[in-house]
């Protein structure tokens, strides 16, 4: 695949290797015009790596989170890199979908059976009484048997359990509660393409905004809801605090301006007014210096109005917090505009996943009001 970004030239080689897709992106050193060199400013490595993530994640196929230089440590294939945030394998859910029917005590083997395909699985009995499952994206069939799947879930295990003839939690080993993250819930409801959910997220959304939103959650390891609900939460409120610095120190300059400028026309009518005075309020004074007698008085009124009682404070420190107020407005304002950009960015992932996941309860109040 190839595509142009500016003036430069992508590649991206994508082979199979034993069942895992791999993917390599080369680019240009020089403009696809032949005009000019390809600038390799501070990032740039940062920059590219997350335009291949985006492509990948677009396309389903693997990507590496946080990865880390082989100077700076041992190095480690992929599956080491997902540690225990690996998708479970089609043993592993077998074994849970096991579970998870024998937990609701079915009366018998054939009722067991009905219990597996209404969760999903196929089965099929092989040569020698051997049964088989498989679910839907699965190649082959995965055998019931104890060599294959651990100490108690062999066939002759189950239907002990389900005759009763072994006791529960003897004969069979209980598969730990496996931790699915939420970036695999999204990839596996993605590949299902099944429910309400999904149906409408599909009117508004599409697999670049997803795939955009699955890379946010990688970048800031928000692996659980809970855990974006939490962010979300805090993005919201850290902007709207925000804010409210800003107006709280924008209302303290238009004070700080109001008393610099009545300080102003204060000190420049205050000998007018004075010889006003003087002359006893004289009707023919007041007539000559009408705007200059009444800037004075409207002066007098804001310190009356802003101060409060207070001391009048000097200009030199009215100056000088009008610099500090001015400083903090600025650093206010550019952390501000951060917080915007993450309150958005967290919200529209959010807002994007509960429309997929469903996780909104929408469709549930539905079903109740009908």
């Amino acid at each position: 695949m190839r595509w142009t970004k500016g003036k430069h030239q992508f590649f991206v080689c994508t082979h199979n290797d034993k069942g895992h897709l791999h993917n390599h992106i080369y680019y240009n050193a020089t403009a696809e015009d032949c005009t000019r060199k390809f600038h390799n400013f501070i990032g740039s490595s940062f920059h590219v790596r997350r335009l291949s993530d985006r492509i990948c994640l677009e396309h389903d196929l693997s990507v590496i989170v946080n990865p880390k230089q082989h100077s700076k440590g041992q190095f480690k294939h992929y599956g080491q890199w997902l540690g225990n945030d690996k998708p479970p394998t089609y043993q592993e859910r077998l074994k849970a979908a096991i579970d998870a029917v024998l937990a609701g005590q079915p009366p018998d083997f054939n009722a067991f059976l009905a219990a597996m395909t209404a969760a999903g699985y196929k089965y099929k009995w092989g040569r020698g009484g051997v049964l088989s499952f498989r679910v839907e994206g699965q190649e082959n069939f995965t055998r019931l048997r104890s060599s294959t799947l651990g100490d108690g879930y062999g066939l002759e295990d189950i239907r002990a359990y389900i005759e009763g003839r072994a006791p529960v939690g003897e004969g069979r080993i209980q598969t730990p509660a496996r931790k699915v993250n939420l970036i695999i819930d999204i990839q596996k409801k993605l590949r299902e393409g099944k429910g309400p959910g999904y149906e409408n997220w599909c009117k508004i959304y599409n697999l670049k905004q997803m795939a955009a939103a699955l890379q946010y959650l990688q970048e800031n390891d928000l692996l659980e809801y809970s855990h974006l609900e939490k962010r979300t939460a805090q993005s919201v409120d850290r902007y709207h605090a925000l804010a409210g610095d800003i107006q709280k120190t924008e209302a303290a300059m238009r004070i700080n301006a109001e008393l610099r400028a009545a300080m102003v026309d204060y000190a420049r009518t205050r000998p007018i007014f004075e010889e006003y005075k003087v002359k006893k309020y004289s009707n023919k004074f007041l007539a000559e210096h009408e705007a200059e007698i009444r800037l004075h008085r409207e002066a007098r009124a804001t310190f009356t109005r802003l101060l409060a009682g207070d001391k009048l404070p000097k200009m030199d420190a009215l100056k000088a917090e009008w610099e500090r107020l001015s400083a903090a407005k600025r650093e206010g304002y550019r952390a501000y505009r951060a917080a915007q950009n993450d309150m958005r960015s967290v919200v529209a992932v959010k807002h994007n996943i509960d429309a997929l996941l469903d996780h909104s309860g929408r469709s549930q109040h539905k079903e109740q009001a009908r």
